[in-house]
């Protein structure tokens, strides 16, 4: 590709993330799971044969991607440099002050997904932690290496750490987060240690957006393993998820649909 088909394609996934209905479609995307266009149609505030017409556009220019199984036809983002772009957006797009005051929906900003990873204000809390306590080290300033103990905890999670260091992707990096303008942990690791979250049911998805809840055994289980202090308010979702826990995870096992 030539420097002017490479401005070209950059103005037109410009333009096509611009507007504000497949911005909304794209965003409600970013925890990775795959919705119908009436879903999206719902999420956007159009009409179906408008939302059909977006999706067509965002298709074409390779942003998300239609899995059919059998009659029903669901959309996801193209991949998770998709989630990262739109990530970074999110960061540019809100105005620099000199004192920042985060104006994420309280929510939202306390814990959500990132595409495969965790983000908002727990996920910092656990980049700083892991740093702080030597697990994570710095590697030139773009990278993360687990140290021996921070590998040792990891594996005490069940994450097989050879397995994720031999993935074609980045082990554990720093992506910044868009609510606090602070980094958290993402790459292989990020992934995996928000898998260990919702398996030990220490968060619980909302079945409508990318917030997470906070239990309160996770709660307990982060203080207690992670020296991590969560007992500021988890929002609406933490307050209720330890109560709704059971239902929740039945009902987002028969919903999900995986990319």
């Amino acid at each position: 590709m030539n420097a002017e088909q490479h401005d070209v394609g950059v103005s037109q996934v410009a333009a096509a993330i611009a507007e504000p209905a497949r911005t909304r479609m794209l965003c409600s995307l970013m925890d990775g799971h795959a919705r119908t266009s009436t879903e999206l149609a719902s999420i956007a505030d159009v009409s179906a044969s408008t939302a059909s017409a977006h999706l067509a556009k965002l298709k074409e220019l390779a942003l998300v991607r239609l899995h059919v199984q059998g009659r029903h036809r669901y959309y996801s983002l193209a991949d998770k440099r998709v989630a990262q772009a739109l990530e970074a957006l999110m960061v540019i797009g809100q105005n620099a002050a000199p004192t920042f005051t985060p104006r994420t929906p309280d929510r939202l900003q306390f814990a959500r997904t990132c595409y495969d990873h965790m983000a908002g204000t727990l996920a910092v809390r656990l980049h700083d932690r892991m740093i702080e306590a030597g697990w994570l080290v710095d590697v030139e300033g773009r990278d993360y290496r687990l140290s021996e103990s921070g590998e040792a905890l990891v594996e005490g999670l069940g994450v097989d750490v050879q397995a994720l260091s031999a993935q074609r992707r980045r082990f554990a990096c720093p992506c910044l987060d868009w609510s606090m303008r602070r980094p958290h942990l993402g790459g292989a690791l990020g992934a995996a240690l928000l898998q260990v979250a919702i398996k030990r049911k220490w968060v619980i998805q909302d079945l409508d957006s990318r917030a997470l809840g906070l239990t309160a055994s996770g709660r307990r289980e982060m203080a207690g393993r992670l020296g991590i202090d969560v007992e500021m308010d988890a929002g609406p979702a933490g307050a209720i998820a330890s109560r709704l826990a059971p239902t929740l995870a039945l009902g987002y096992s028969k919903i999900r649909r995986s990319p």
